[in-house]
């Protein structure tokens, strides 16, 4: 698509969604189904199917995937299991020109979500997005600004929230069950072997390369560039902190009830391995809130060391711990427990999970933002963590934020980092 043609199809999106939103809301009425779409259906994407599709008044109808051998295995799953067809995409722009489709769920890599989600908002559908929903700060906050203007309901993609163990836990931290709360950290310890390298090569067949690179630099074809280890990649992905350490940040943040620091801090690196791994492996983070009083402490850590704890498991300990005037709480999975005085006795506990896509259905046939459990305001400002994390480590210094501009003080290479670059034609709306 050329980027006048770019531009029309925008215009054209971005014009249709106010008249389409009247329409949305007629057919998401509790009475008629939900029609999904999911887009990028390999990994993550093939669970959007699953969770939608077991969600009342849902129907999956559409899947949209670069890698046509994917698409058409998953279509084929989906038509075995419900004797209906599914209409398959490789590129979102044609499918966010169907009116039938009232909402989509994004499950690409990271480099492509907020974008994708931006043109969803415009063409008038609703979205539920993948964490982080952004690749960077300044794009988290155009999607933040474009479902606003749309009045599209936005989820974001850290389910955590849906739990009703841990809502239940941040509801006694901020009604003072372990006191005054001055200190979170968030732990994202999983057993992550090497990539090791591979080879520059063809595409294989059926890969449309260009549109999977999307607005990111282009750059030649490896597989480990490709499916999983993207996440590996500063052009795609955030390295760990923005892909399972999202999930523990946003409780972390959420629990100590703070939006975005003035200082952020990070220290580590990619040890052990020689392989095309980018991101650190390794990486200590600290967020300081001034103001509060406040603390948010972030480590990501790999390999065989991660389970001396012995918590069970092949080595994954990923939570969150919450230090108190009057006790501690730990957050494992979706569950909670405290510990109270200086005793440490064991105080209130729960384990139970939630229904982070039903909640989405919820709020897209009531019209209501505060029916969500996540909204894309909450997914902005804890990925926006993640992305201060990342910058500080690669600038390797302090970084001193200004929360309210949402960009970084007398600092204009972290900042660079923190605002993105775009291969046109796959541009920011208004670039």
């Amino acid at each position: 698509m050329s980027k006048k043609n770019r531009r029309v199809f925008l215009k054209s999106v971005g014009g249709a969604a106010l008249a389409m939103s009247a329409s949305t809301q007629t057919s998401t009425s509790a009475n008629e189904a939900v029609r999904m779409a999911v887009v990028g259906v390999r990994g993550r994407g093939g669970d959007h199917i699953k969770e939608f599709s077991a969600v009342p008044g849902v129907e999956v109808t559409a899947l949209c995937d670069v890698d046509e051998r994917v698409l058409n295995q998953r279509a084929a799953e989906c038509e075995k299991r419900t004797n209906k067809a599914v209409k398959k995409y490789v590129d979102i722009r044609a499918l966010l020109e169907n009116p039938d489709i009232d909402a989509i769920s994004i499950a690409t890599p990271n480099h492509w979500h907020s974008l994708q989600a931006i043109w969803a908002c415009e063409a008038g559908k609703d979205v539920y997005v993948e964490k982080p929903c952004s690749h960077n700060i300044r794009e988290g906050r155009l999607l933040v600004e474009t479902a606003r203007k749309y009045n599209r309901i936005v989820q974001h993609g850290t389910q955590s929230r849906s739990a009703p163990a841990l809502r239940e836990a941040v509801h006694n931290l901020n009604a003072g069950l372990i006191g005054e709360v001055y200190y979170a950290k968030g732990i994202c310890y999983k057993w992550r072997d090497t990539i090791g390298r591979k080879p520059v090569e063809a595409a294989p067949e059926g890969v449309h390369y260009d549109a999977w690179l999307g607005p990111a630099p282009e750059r030649p074809f490896t597989q480990n560039r490709f499916h999983y280890n993207w996440h590996w990649h500063w052009d795609y992905g955030n390295g760990d902190i923005g892909n399972q350490g999202v999930h523990q940040m946003d409780v972390a943040r959420w629990g100590l009830g703070v939006g975005l620091p003035k200082l952020a801090s990070s220290i580590g690196g990619h040890f052990m391995f020689d392989d095309d791994q980018e991101t650190p492996n390794t990486l200590v983070t600290t967020f300081k809130y001034p103001d509060e009083n406040k603390m948010l402490l972030f480590e990501v850590r790999h390999w065989i060391t991660n389970d001396e704890l012995k918590t069970g498991g092949r080595g994954n300990v990923i939570g969150n711990l919450f230090l108190g005037s009057d006790g501690y709480m730990l957050i494992k999975g979706s569950g909670y427990e405290t510990y109270l005085g200086q005793k440490r006795t064991p105080g209130p506990r729960r384990n139970q999970d939630g229904d982070h896509a039903a909640n989405f259905i919820k709020a897209v046939r009531s019209r209501k933002p505060a029916d969500l459990n996540a909204d894309i305001l909450e997914g902005h400002l804890s990925s926006a963590l993640c992305h201060l994390a990342n910058a500080s480590y690669l600038v390797q210094r302090t970084l001193h934020f200004d929360p309210a501009a949402e960009r970084c003080v007398h600092d204009e290479e972290a900042d660079a980092i923190l605002q993105g670059e775009y291969r046109a034609p796959y541009v920011l709306p208004g670039e």
